[in-house]
């Protein structure tokens, strides 16, 4: 069984790869930065608009941003 990476670890490596902040990233988003902090610690999961979001902010698929497909 192959181990995936998780949604989490894929939203740090895409922030770190695009050098945005937590707070430009909400800030693009629309959502607060205490959303975006909390996703990328694991203790909440954005909603299926906020990964539709992400995904279309960041040019990838969702399924590669919920760790389910590599790109």
């Amino acid at each position: 069984m192959e181990t995936k990476i998780s949604f989490k670890e894929n939203l740090k490596e895409l922030l770190i790869n695009s050098n945005l902040s937590q707070a430009k990233l909400a800030k693009e988003i629309d959502v607060s930065q205490r959303a975006v902090s909390k996703w990328l610690i694991g203790q909440a999961e954005p909603t299926a608009t906020n990964i539709f979001k992400l995904a279309m902010f960041f040019d990838v698929s969702s399924d590669f941003l919920l760790g389910l497909k590599d790109e």
